[in-house]
C-alpha cells in the first residue's frame, strides 16, 4: 500500500503544460506508465527466477545497489556522505555469500563490511565520521541484510516459487490498498507521514493480501491455508511499516521520491521499501510453516 506524491498545482486552462501533462489517477500516479513499468519488472523477475535462478541473485544485487545509490544521493542533500563503494561491495558479497553459504557466511561478510567502511572513512578525517559511518551501517542493514532473506528463500528446492509467494504477498497488499484507498479512503492512517494512506486502504490491503497468499500457498506451495493467511497478514503489516518508514525518511530529507528511474513509480527505492521490509518475515513464515516441495 504505497504513499503517493501530492498532486501538482493546477495549471491555467489551455496552457501547453496542462495539455502535455501525463494523465494521473486520483492517487496522483501516472497509471499507464506505472502499469507498463510494473509489468516489465514482473517479466524480468520471472525470467531470471525460472530460466536460471542464480541470475536472480544478480537482479537483486543490481536493484539494491541502485537503491543504495539513490539513498546516498538523497541523504547527501543534508550533508550525510554514505561510504557507497564499501557498502555496495560488502553488501553484494553478503548476497552471494548468503545464497551459496547461508546466513553464517552472510553474517561474517556483514561484520567485515562494517569494519571495512570504518577504515574507508578514516581518510576523510574526524568531521562527520560518526554521522557518515552510521549512515553506512544503516544502509547495509536496511538494504543488503534484508536482501539476504530473499536469497535464502531462493536457495530452497522450490525457491523460485517461494520468492514469488513473497513478492505476491507484497504486491497484492499494495494493489488492494491502492484500490481501496482510491475508492473508499476517507480516514487518514498517518496524516503527518503519508497523507494519502487511509484506514480503508489498510483494510483493502489486508483482505487482498490474505486472499492472494492463501490461494498461492495452497495451490502452488502445497502448504496449509492458515500459513497463507499468516503470510498475507504479515505482508500487509510489514509492507505498510516499510512504506511509512521510507515516507518518513523522505519527509525528513524534504523530497517526494528517492529517484525518477521508474516512470509512474519514482525511484527504485520507492518500490523496494515494502519488499525489503516484508522479506525477513516472509522467509520466517515460509521456512517454519510451509514444507519444501
Amino acid at each position: 500500500m504505497k504513499s503517493e506524491p501530492a498532486d501538482p498545482p493546477p495549471t491555467e486552462a489551455g496552457s501547453t503544460e496542462a495539455a502535455e501533462a501525463p494523465k494521473k489517477s486520483r492517487a496522483g500516479r501516472d497509471l499507464p506508465a506505472a502499469i507498463g513499468v510494473g509489468v516489465s519488472l514482473v517479466a524480468l523477475v520471472f525470467a531470471s527466477l525460472f530460466l536460471y535462478k542464480d541470475v536472480f541473485v544478480f537482479v537483486v544485487a543490481i536493484a539494491l545497489t541502485i537503491g543504495l545509490w539513490e539513498l546516498g544521493r538523497a541523504v547527501s542533500t543534508v550533508g550525510i556522505a554514505i561510504p557507497v563503494l564499501p557498502v555496495a561491495a560488502g553488501g553484494n558479497i553478503m548476497l552471494v555469500g548468503g545464497y551459496y553459504g547461508g546466513m553464517e557466511t552472510a553474517s561474517v561478510a556483514m561484520a567485515l563490511t562494517v569494519i571495512g567502511l570504518l577504515v574507508w572513512r578514516l581518510g576523510d578525517g574526524a568531521d562527520g565520521f560518526v554521522r557518515d559511518t552510521t549512515a553506512g551501517v544503516f544502509s547495509l542493514a536496511y538494504l543488503y541484510l534484508m536482501g539476504v532473506f530473499v536469497v535464502l528463500m531462493l536457495v530452497e528446492e522450490d525457491g523460485p516459487w517461494r520468492v514469488v509467494a513473497f513478492i505476491l504477498a507484497t504486491i497484492a497488499s499494495d494493489i488492494g490498498g491502492y484500490i481501496a484507498g482510491v475508492l473508499f479512503g476517507k480516514h487518514p492512517m498517518a496524516p503527518t507521514i503519508s497523507p494519502k494512506k487511509s484506514w480503508e486502504g489498510a483494510v483493502g490491503s489486508l483482505l487482498v493480501g490474505i486472499a492472494a497468499s492463501i490461494v498461492f500457498v495452497v495451490l502452488v506451495l502445497d502448504g496449509p491455508w492458515w500459513a497463507g493467511a499468516l503470510l498475507g497478514a504479515a505482508g500487509m503489516i510489514f509492507a505498510t511499516l516499510g512504506d511509512l518508514s521510507e515516507s518518513l525518511i523522505k519527509r525528513d530529507l524534504g523530497i517526494k521520491d528517492m529517484g525518477t528511474l521508474l516512470p509512474g513509480h519514482g525511484g527504485v527505492m520507492d518500490r523496494l521499501d515494502s519488499l525489503i521490509a516484508v522479506a525477513p518475515i516472509a522467509w520466517l513464515v515460509l521456512y517454519t510453516l510451509v514444507p519444501v516441495t
